[in-house]
């Protein structure tokens, strides 16, 4: 003991601040293993079907769907990938749009008609050309990957609203069957609607007079179940700050032995406790951190 705590004291004085950006994932669904393909009305197919030149989609993540991200800041989601199956020969083009926002709400709201009504759109996330060749995927699962150029800043314990523009570069740019499946969530229903046109665009309609409302009528699924999702986020994490003040120091030794010995005394930031990356906190992540206050790194 008296040994540690000579080194302890040799690195009293070093202090680090130094703040990296982590990516992290989370699924919504059986995301790397999905079994349930949805092949019901075109109108429920989220977040698009290709039978439609012009759909569109808005899709509500719940805070229980969204776990993991609890004790990390500067949360910003930063990628959406969705699985579908193909059995198609077709070459399909379209031009997408995503707009991301933070809700309170968990479910959409019901006009004194009945309908369901949906949100206004958010803020421009990213936008680009899709050229599919569902040809060369014929019976295999597909990834619909979807980059934001401009990440949202996300607040913990809010819902996350994904809606989805896809619009045809001509009306006639459909598929001819039942040729394209979505995987799809298992009980998670009512938590997406979608939108399906031929001539208009679903950034036209909510510009329109009957938006915000959504029914068969108009051409909207009103009750969809989610698809298999992963959503890509970033974190700021600051490997070591242990006890949370953003800096990395003979405090935070302490912290973690107190943790590690059951005796903590304020909050212990595990994100940033796992110093060596092993996906687990002991003895060796104090070994690490002295390391790293010692070396500078």
């Amino acid at each position: 003991m008296k040994r540690f705590y000579v080194i302890l004291t040799a690195i009293a004085a070093l202090t680090m601040t130094a703040q990296a950006q982590f990516l992290s994932w989370i699924e919504v669904g059986d995301y790397y293993n999905p079994t349930e393909i949805y092949n019901g009305s075109y109108f429920d197919m989220a977040p698009t079907n290709f039978y439609i030149a012009h759909t569109g989609v808005q899709m509500i993540y719940t805070p229980d769907l969204l776990p993991g991200m609890e004790g990390k800041d500067g949360v910003q989601i930063k990628y959406l990938n969705f699985k579908f199956y193909c059995e198609s020969f077709e070459e399909i083009v379209r031009n997408a749009k995503v707009y991301l926002q933070e809700i309170d709400e968990v479910e959409f709201a019901v006009n004194e008609d009945g309908n369901k009504q949906f949100f206004t759109f958010g803020e421009l996330a990213a936008e680009g050309r899709y050229d599919i060749d569902l040809l060369e995927s014929y019976g295999e699962d597909q990834v619909l990957a979807m980059e934001m150029e401009e990440p949202l800043a996300f607040t913990l314990g809010k819902s996350l609203l994904v809606t989805i523009v896809f619009d045809a570069e001509d009306d006639d740019n459909c598929t001819m069957g039942s040729d394209y499946a979505p995987f799809y969530t298992s009980g998670i229903r009512g938590k997406a609607m979608t939108y399906t046109n031929n001539l208009t665009s679903f950034v036209d309609y909510a510009t329109g007079l009957d938006f915000p409302n959504a029914s068969a009528i108009l051409g909207c699924g009103t009750n969809v179940e989610l698809p298999v999702t992963e959503i890509g986020y970033t974190y700021e994490r600051m490997l070591g700050d242990v006890n949370g003040d953003v800096a990395v120091n003979i405090a935070d030794v302490t912290a973690l032995i107190d943790y590690l010995l059951g005796s903590v005394s304020g909050d212990c930031y595990e994100v940033n406790a796992d110093v060596n990356e092993d996906s687990s906190i002991n003895i060796a992540d104090v070994t690490s951190l002295i390391d790293m206050l010692l070396s500078g790194n």
